[in-house]
């Protein structure tokens, strides 16, 4: 079978650069184009989707980690003829309860530009697999994050709604993935995902938290590459490519 030629779109999530792929991207096929997408382009989940669509190829594959779950979605339901595949990371198809909402505005208040050091270590720690929770290095790799990024999309980000994003209307082959040990985002939450999409199949990972991209990036890697392929199989068959 011929390997197809990917365009790949890597989005972040919250308070995450590009450096969140390192070590994933070095574990894709070296003749795929890699594309990373920023969260700095709007006040509102479909102004980002939009901003970053501005800046892709005529066709690709869209993958999303956690609040860039949100803004894929976003973006394939908005682009339907330009979205080849979706792949979803440690996600959700719930919004932020009131509380949730409360909880940020009470930290952004608490802070300032001057004051702001990125995310505790606290709250980074609970992101990880208990393996990895006094992990160093990797707790300082997400902390620098959010650093670069700063206050200010700090704000943006801990203010934006995540309301009335589509799934439904999603029809490319879509693959969700969790992760059994994610302290943030539960099972349940993937197979709403999975059931919302039409096309949508599930992938959990048993040795990772919630940063499956920094915890378990080869095997990030290799799922995907293997969905993909057996997706384009399947294409192929049916004689969509």
């Amino acid at each position: 079978m011929k390997t197809y030629p990917y365009s790949i779109v890597l989005i972040p999530g919250y308070m995450l650069d590009e450096t969140l792929w390192d070590e994933f991207r070095k574990h894709l096929p070296q003749q795929w184009s890699v594309f990373d997408a920023s969260l700095a382009g709007g006040k509102t989940i479909r102004e980002i989707a939009h901003a970053i669509a501005d800046h892709l190829p005529s066709k690709f594959v869209l993958i999303g980690f956690s609040l860039g779950g949100y803004i894929a979605r976003q973006l394939a339901a908005d682009f339907p003829d330009r979205v080849e595949s979706l792949v979803i990371i440690a996600s959700s198809l719930r919004e932020d309860t009131e509380q949730q909402m409360e909880s940020k505005q009470q930290a952004i208040q608490a802070l300032s530009a001057s004051t702001f050091k990125g995310l505790s270590r606290i709250s980074i720690a609970k992101s990880l697999h208990p393996h990895n929770a006094s992990d160093t290095k990797l707790i300082t790799h997400i902390k620098q994050m959010g650093c670069r990024l700063g206050y200010q999309a700090f704000v943006e980000q801990s203010t934006l709604r995540r309301t009335d994003v589509p799934a439904a209307t999603i029809h490319c082959p879509a693959l969700v993935i969790a992760s059994a040990n994610d302290g943030l985002r539960s099972l349940d939450e993937a197979s709403e995902l999975v059931a919302a999409m039409p096309n949508a199949s599930l992938q959990i990972f048993d040795r990772s938290g919630h940063m499956i991209p920094l915890e378990q990036p080869e095997d990030l890697a290799q799922t995907i590459i293997h969905w993909l392929r057996v997706s384009e199989s399947n294409q192929e068959r049916e004689g969509i490519k």
